[in-house]
């Protein structure tokens, strides 16, 4: 039995990519809890030891040799423990063999449960650690599954068996995941629950992405050997994953050209990402410490005329556009004015050279996602 007993577990541990020494303690302790509610309970009572070289499994009560009996649990009259123990006297401590093969229905599963959810425990512990140690940077994962009700996809770390869950929400919008695809995705965060929140959950939960702008970035780096280097540097970064992305470089070396550097021979290293990212536009643009200057290339590919910095304190600014850049300079429904001001952190306020009609306001853009500048009377233009 012990033999058959060692190899499921180290079998076990196999299948399931968890290390064997810790399944052992699992069982280890399902088995203390298990046989414990027959002491009350009480702990320090019931042990048990699990050598897997030499394939034994003991589990043992201890308790304390007595001239009078005050708590069965924990105690043992000198005639009885010496039939453990030939020279047991008054306040020694005597081991007890216990024998599992006599364990109750109850017991039996208990101890059964509890190693299933020592297992389960045991398994999640393993995935955050696996994901936990690719925080913040893009991995290749596989999809098991995807649900037909919500979207939400289970995918699997390449090379381990550390599972997450993708939502819908995370996704790429408009993009068709399907059971056996290899993909990338971006590791944002291990979050703690909420308590706050009553479904939270019980444990961390992997959060994982691909509409994240640090996806986007992850790309980039992989994509463009100097920014890898730390010769060319990713500024920042603002998105809208399936239509557009926005990214600011800078190199602290002159004779490097960052977007340059980005875009590649031909446009070879932005069409990789971009060809990841399923067709989804992206600007390249340059940073500059100059906010005006930045604001100014935020709204590519619009041309800009001037910059006028309202208030620094409240980080808002005028900018004006020639006539014929009005509806370029504010996008399709106002995305690009958007983004630039994702980029900058700035609130942009869009006006065309001749000025707007006096019965017309110019639109602004906040910085905030929500808020939307719309085009006066023209078409927009990407």
């Amino acid at each position: 039995m012990n033999e058959e007993f060692f190899a499921a577990i180290e079998l076990m541990a196999a299948e399931k990519h968890i290390p064997v020494d810790l399944l052992y303690e699992k069982v280890r302790n399902a088995l203390i809890v298990a046989e414990k509610r027959n002491f009350g309970g009480k702990d320090d009572v019931v042990f048990c030891d699990i050598d897997p070289e030499a394939k034994t499994l003991r589990v043992y009560a201890r308790k304390t040799v007595v001239e009078e009996l005050e708590d069965p649990d924990t105690e043992i009259l000198v005639d009885a423990a010496h039939q453990y123990d030939a020279n047991a006297k008054a306040g020694d401590i005597i081991e007890i063999p216990l024998d599992t093969k006599k364990f109750g229905r109850i017991d039996a599963q208990k101890a059964k449960h509890s190693i299933r959810q020592g297992i389960r425990d045991a398994e999640h512990s393993l995935t955050l650690d696996v994901f936990s140690a690719h925080k913040q940077e893009n991995i290749s994962v596989k999809v098991l599954n995807v649900d037909t009700r919500n979207g939400n996809a289970i995918v699997e770390m390449v090379g381990t068996k550390a599972e997450a869950t993708l939502p819908k929400n995370e996704q790429i919008p408009g993009e068709d995941l399907r059971e056996g695809d290899l993909i990338k995705i971006y590791v944002v965060d291990i979050r703690e629950p909420d308590p706050a929140l009553k479904d939270s959950g019980k444990g961390p939960r992997i959060m994982i992405s691909r509409s994240h702008p640090g996806f986007v970035r992850r790309l980039f780096e992989t994509e463009v050997p100097e920014i890898a280097s730390g010769t060319v540097e990713i500024k920042e970064v603002s998105r809208e994953a399936g239509s557009r992305t926005k990214i600011a470089v800078w190199s602290e070396n002159e004779s490097v050209d960052a977007v340059g550097a980005c875009i590649g021979p031909h446009g070879q290293r932005v069409g990789e990402v971009v060809d990841q990212l399923g067709g989804e536009k992206i600007d390249i643009v340059p940073f500059s410490p100059d906010p005006a200057e930045f604001i100014a290339s935020a709204l590519a590919p619009a041309d800009v005329l001037h910059v006028d910095i309202l208030s620094e304190e409240e980080k808002s600014c005028k900018v004006v556009v020639p006539d014929n850049q009005l509806s370029l300079a504010i996008g399709n429904k106002g995305q690009n004015a958007r983004l630039a001001a994702k980029l900058t952190g700035w609130k942009i306020d869009i006006n065309p050279e001749s000025g707007f009609p006096e019965t017309e306001e110019a639109p602004e853009t906040d910085g905030v996602p929500e808020t939307d500048a719309v085009a006066p009377e023209e078409p927009a233009e990407e």
